[in-house]
């Protein structure tokens, strides 16, 4: 669908833009578009049987059926020296001082700079509604896409978009 590009580019404005603690930014943006968002639906599909969860395949038929999917995470995000302990750790040093786990997601992970990713991914919906796209924040998209090695982030949602005269995320 025509428009569906410029749609995508003003909603990775949005996350880029979107505040950042301390004015640090460590979020990521990347537009998947027709054979990349044909790949990661299929794989989503395929991964289904890797996971422990449910809904890749369900998931993954929505993708297959999206023009584009805007993929927004984090990248070596250190943490935000603020000590506040929402990561459960009491202090900063505490929480870098942890083992690096690596499965669908690489952490742990500062919350702070969860919440700005968070917050990123906000801004991105919010232009998408101003513009009546359907989408829906998917993180199973994320976690494919990077087992995909489409994104070499450590922590990556996934957000399908569609133009169609119902919404194909919601009766699902």
């Amino acid at each position: 669908m025509e428009g569906i590009d410029t749609i995508a580019q003003l909603m990775a404005v949005a996350a880029v833009t979107a505040p950042k603690a301390k004015g640090q930014n460590f979020v990521q943006v990347k537009i998947l578009k027709e054979k990349e968002v044909q790949a990661l639906g299929k794989a989503m599909i395929a991964y289904q049987g890797k996971s422990k969860q449910k809904n890749f395949e369900r998931d993954g038929k929505n993708v297959l059926d999206s023009e584009a999917v805007i993929l927004i995470g984090l990248k070596d995000a250190s943490t935000s020296g603020l000590d506040c302990s929402a990561c459960g750790f009491e202090t900063c040093e505490a929480l870098k001082a942890q083992q690096p786990v690596n499965g669908e997601f690489h952490g742990p992970t500062c919350a702070i700079r969860i919440l700005d990713m968070g917050i990123a991914l906000g801004s991105a919906v919010k232009m998408a509604s101003i513009l009546n796209v359907d989408n829906r924040v998917m993180y199973r998209a994320g976690a494919v896409a990077r087992d995909m090695k489409l994104v070499d982030w450590d922590f990556v949602m996934g957000i399908p978009l569609s133009i169609s005269g119902k919404s194909i995320y919601f009766d699902r």
